[in-house]
């Protein structure tokens, strides 16, 4: 009877062993796709602020024209004022329209998705009991019944 509990014993402290080292190597492996994914993430930002950056001479562009043209039109009211106030509004609605559909992917990024799911999975997995299997050669009864 002393010898089969110390069997349990063993067999239970290499289960805990094992498991302990599961739980390491998932936390460790959480840890690498947050590294990674950060990564990622900060590349996919950084392009759209590059993105904005290439579309802010539009808008200066666009703001000197609209001066000059309005400089014209005071000035004459007609002649090459048109021609200015026209290349200003390209330019300004181009300009707007490239940092606006920038700003609208830098808002649909969701940052570090695929970490977070992957947390809410092992949260789970952990949270919910694990079925004993039957026929546990750890707990099995003595031959005489007790």
């Amino acid at each position: 009877m002393h010898v089969g509990s110390e069997q349990t014993e063993r067999g239970l402290a290499a289960l805990v062993g094992r498991m302990a080292d599961s739980f390491s190597r998932l936390v460790t492996q959480h840890l690498q796709l947050a590294r990674l994914e950060l990564a990622e993430d900060l590349k996919a930002t950084g392009m759209n602020v590059a993105m904005i950056a290439a579309f802010v001479p539009f808008i200066l562009v666009g703001y000197a024209f609209a001066c000059g043209a309005l400089a014209a039109v005071l000035s004459a009211y007609l002649g090459w004022a048109g021609a200015l106030g026209a290349v200003s509004l390209l330019n300004l609605v181009a300009g707007g329209g490239g940092i606006a559909w920038a700003l609208q992917r830098l808002k649909a990024r969701r940052m570090m998705d695929d970490t977070a799911d992957e947390l809410t999975r092992s949260m789970a997995a952990l949270s919910t009991p694990a079925p004993v299997p039957v026929g546990n050669p750890l707990l099995k009864e003595s031959s005489n019944g007790r």
